[in-house]
């Protein structure tokens, strides 16, 4: 008759409970510091629904970011405790960086939004200011010029991206009362 002997991993198994300790604590300290997934976008009741008044991507962005975050939103302007105006919006690109030939070796673009945001009855909540976002990439020579295009408009999208959650920050700043 044979025995066949059993392999075990090598990993203990009893004792685990330190390791469920100590995931335990790093989230209450991290909960009791203040710190928030970035999906928490916290707008005041109050100002509930939200209207987004942009005919461009930062609009949009700005929507899909507040839908995501559980905040109910509105089409018609009359019926927002909040109205975010988007009035204006610029996309530029410059070289930053060329070689002694003068060929141009990176770029950097930037996106820029002005905006304001208005309470129920109109009231400024606050004024129009300018939020910019901007990143650099390299001019790879050996990279098609389609592969060019795709990196440029993905930056861009990361632009806005950024650019509309900064933006959507700055707003939730603004309507959160101040300690004291």
């Amino acid at each position: 008759m044979r025995i066949k002997r059993m392999r075990t991993s090598g990993i203990p198994t009893s004792g685990g409970g330190g390791l469920t300790l100590s995931l335990i604590i790093t989230l209450l300290l991290i909960s009791g510091c203040g710190f928030q997934l970035r999906g928490a976008l916290d707008i005041p009741s109050e100002y509930s629904p939200v209207f987004i008044q942009s005919g461009g991507p930062v609009g949009t962005a700005m929507e899909e970011r507040l839908q995501g975050g559980g905040l109910s939103m509105t089409q018609v302007a009359a019926q927002a405790g909040l109205i975010v105006r988007v009035l204006g919006q610029q996309r530029s690109s410059r070289v930053v960086a060329v070689d002694s030939s003068g060929k141009a070796l990176a770029y950097e673009q930037v996106y820029t939004v002005t905006f304001d945001a208005l309470g129920a009855q109109g009231q400024v909540l606050l004024p129009p200011q300018s939020m910019s976002a901007a990143r650099t990439f390299d001019d790879n020579p050996d990279v098609a010029v389609l592969g060019k295009q795709l990196e440029s408009e993905i930056i861009y999208q990361d632009l806005v991206s950024d650019v509309a959650e900064r933006v959507l920050l700055r707003v939730r700043a603004a309507l959160t009362p101040k300690a004291p």
